[in-house]
């Protein structure tokens, strides 16, 4: 298990934009040779946008992009067609395939703060496609077969627990609050990269939500 704080990563984003960003793998202009991914997650980017702000009209191709919301609301908009605005619980996912354009924005009146997460899918190519799950429950995994993963999203109260999934490759990030793995406590922005994990748990120290990667082969 390998732990990387949240200080370790790489602040990007256009302060004079409205948009602050924090990259916990190699992306963009922060490259970094030894931490290019961790299974098939190629980024995980906590992104910060002021009302107003955003990202505009960009291409992407040969991705499957995954965003949670943690605050706010997120304004979506792609070349497929799909407009639609993302609040907390929901789960985003985009699979760019052979090429797509879209755009993010945040157009509320309160800040914006979302976590995406890009996962190399098993088969380029293809037609993409989009869809937004509403309100996901702790106990309903979110499937993304195009990359063999799996997204468990975990609420938690104090001294409350929750398994690890057994697997080849587990990437946890913790969203909020402190949690305590195999002697760590990790807080927000803190990840851990486990490989072969069997038999570990989560245990909250207070109010928490994490997001963890179950991912084979």
């Amino acid at each position: 298990m390998s732990v990387r704080r949240a200080e370790e990563r790489y602040r990007g984003g256009d302060a004079a934009a409205g948009i602050e960003s924090w990259h916990a793998l190699s992306f963009g202009g922060f490259y970094d040779p030894d931490n290019l991914r961790f299974g098939a997650v190629l980024a995980c980017n906590e992104e910060r946008l002021a009302p107003g702000a955003g990202f505009d009209e960009h291409p992407h191709s040969h991705t499957e992009i995954v965003t949670w919301v943690v605050e706010g609301e997120l304004t979506h908009r792609d070349s497929t067609g799909c407009a639609t605005v993302v609040r907390p619980g929901d789960v985003q996912r985009l699979s760019a395939a052979g090429g797509v354009r879209h755009a993010e924005r945040n157009d509320g009146d309160a800040p914006l703060v979302f976590v995406q997460m890009w996962l190399a899918p098993r088969d380029p190519g293809g037609e993409p496609s989009y869809e937004v799950v509403r309100g996901i429950a702790d106990s309903t995994p979110y499937a993304l077969p195009a990359a063999g993963a799996l997204l468990h999203v975990r609420r938690l109260v104090a001294d409350a627990r929750t398994a690890v999934p057994d697997a080849s490759s587990v990437y946890v990030h913790v969203v909020r609050g402190v949690l305590r793995l195999a002697g760590d406590d990790l807080g927000p922005g803190d990840a851990a990269r486990i490989t072969d994990a069997e038999g570990l748990e989560l245990v909250a120290a207070g109010d928490a939500e994490v997001l963890m990667w179950e991912m084979t082969g």
